[in-house]
């Protein structure tokens, strides 16, 4: 009988070390992928793995970006909402109704965030950040999460670019994107898809982020006409300053004489100011720089 007892209590000590082993990383990566494959983001399922991915791998990186993504799918939320306006966030409506005078009233979806989850998924990247701070994707992460929060008051998303341009252009820094050594030109042109981000959204805040932030590119890259064309396109779209834009338009020209965007802009600003002869010059010079592009 005693002999009974001590092979079931072996048998019971057995199951339970192995319910309690380690799972192997792998493994969770593997069923990570197949669940948000299946069910996205914050599908079901998905926050129990997480919270057992994170009780073996604490300090895991892709668990912590299964965290982050979680989170900040699970506080979004959508609603239809009436706007005068005739674009939001840079969208046109999706319905358009008339008013008793046949005016348009315009309708625009809108994502909404629920505060305490949006700070959780915020809590998981910071944390991924410490612990690989080189790695400058995670960074680009939290940003995009921060403009889409922020939607047309982009102010921390803002911060968040300025310091990561300083910490970028920091002598001897480390920089990787998904473990692959970033260079000036990726890191200019990440910048510059925040930039438009900002000039599409067009709100005041948002395009004095799009100039200010050209601004600080051009301290680090003087001349950059990247960065030229933007403050050209800042001066000309959101000041009606054909003359300032103008100025910085044919800077970027007088190095870059084919520069397609400095040449495009200068047609449209010289036919809001009905300068028929500038027109064609530099429609003449865009045409013979790629005549597909007309």
């Amino acid at each position: 009988m005693m002999k009974k007892i001590l092979t079931i209590i072996c048998a019971f000590a057995l199951c339970s070390s192995l319910a309690l082993a380690q799972r192997p990383r792998e493994e969770y990566v593997s069923r990570y992928k197949l669940l948000t494959d299946r069910l996205g983001a914050a599908g079901v399922g998905v926050e129990t793995l997480l919270n057992s991915w994170e009780a073996d791998y604490p300090d895991d990186i892709d668990m912590l970006c299964g965290k982050f993504s979680y989170y900040f799918a699970k506080s979004q939320s959508t609603s239809i909402e009436r706007k005068d306006r005739d674009k939001f966030l840079g969208a046109a409506p999706v319905l358009t109704l008339k008013d008793s005078t046949g005016a348009p009233v315009n309708y625009f979806q809108e994502t909404m965030y629920d505060d305490e989850l949006f700070a959780q998924a915020g809590q998981a990247i910071d944390r991924a950040i410490r612990l690989h701070p080189e790695q400058i994707d995670l960074r680009f992460n939290r940003i995009t999460a921060l403009i889409a929060y922020e939607k047309e008051s982009p102010d921390m998303a803002v911060a968040e670019l300025r310091s990561i341009i300083d910490w970028y252009y920091t002598p001897g820094q480390k920089c990787t994107f998904k473990g692959e050594a970033v260079d000036n030109e990726f890191f200019c042109a990440a910048v510059q898809e925040y930039c438009y981000t900002f000039f599409v959204i067009s709100s005041p805040v948002s395009m004095e982020a799009f100039r200010s932030l050209s601004e600080k590119m051009l301290t680090y890259n003087p001349g950059a006409p990247l960065f030229m064309d933007n403050i050209g396109s800042y001066y000309f779209v959101w000041k009606q300053d054909t003359r300032t834009a103008a100025k910085y338009y044919n800077k970027v020209l007088k190095k870059h004489p084919d520069d397609y965007t400095a040449l495009r802009n200068m047609v449209l600003l010289c036919q809001r100011t009905k300068d028929l002869k500038k027109e064609k010059k530099y429609l003449d010079r865009l045409q013979a720089l790629n005549p597909d592009k007309q």
